[in-house]
């Protein structure tokens, strides 16, 4: 019996509006990342590259030893700080692209509740309240 209230809940959950349209925003978001992850690496760093002398930031890293395993081969250990500087790039973009949305969509919802409200019908003058009594009054009569 409650497994099937837990069921219940659970399909009442994934029904409603809110989690779809979290669904939906998890994808495109994670499209989205693609998106600024390309215009940051085939965009933004090349021509940024090429002002600094050509140097690709991804591979900007600071040796901080070797290590030697067990077969002989020598590794480097290193801080990839310019994967580091491409990532922060990347959010700082998407953090920006996501500001612009909302500012949008603030603007929008501002001039939707800015819009002037319909005319409300005129109150009847006491003249015409009188009129619409007789009326009323002589259609009980007939």
């Amino acid at each position: 019996m409650g497994k099937t209230k837990f069921l219940q809940e659970f399909k009442e959950f994934a029904v409603k509006g809110n989690a779809i349209d979290m669904a939906v925003g998890v994808i495109v978001g994670g499209a989205f990342g693609k998106i600024v992850t390309s215009i940051v690496n085939d965009l933004v760093m090349p021509p940024i590259g090429w002002l600094t002398g050509g140097v690709n930031f991804t591979d900007l890293k600071l040796l901080i030893g070797t290590k030697v395993a067990e077969d002989g081969t020598v590794s480097e250990v290193t801080l990839n700080y310019g994967a580091f500087l491409q990532t922060c790039l990347d959010f700082l973009i998407i953090s920006f692209c996501v500001f612009l949305m909302v500012r949008a969509l603030m603007k929008l919802k501002r001039k939707k509740e800015e819009a002037p409200a319909p005319p409300a019908e005129p109150k009847p003058t006491r003249e015409e309240e009188l009129l619409a009594e007789i009326r009323d009054l002589l259609k009980e009569k007939k």
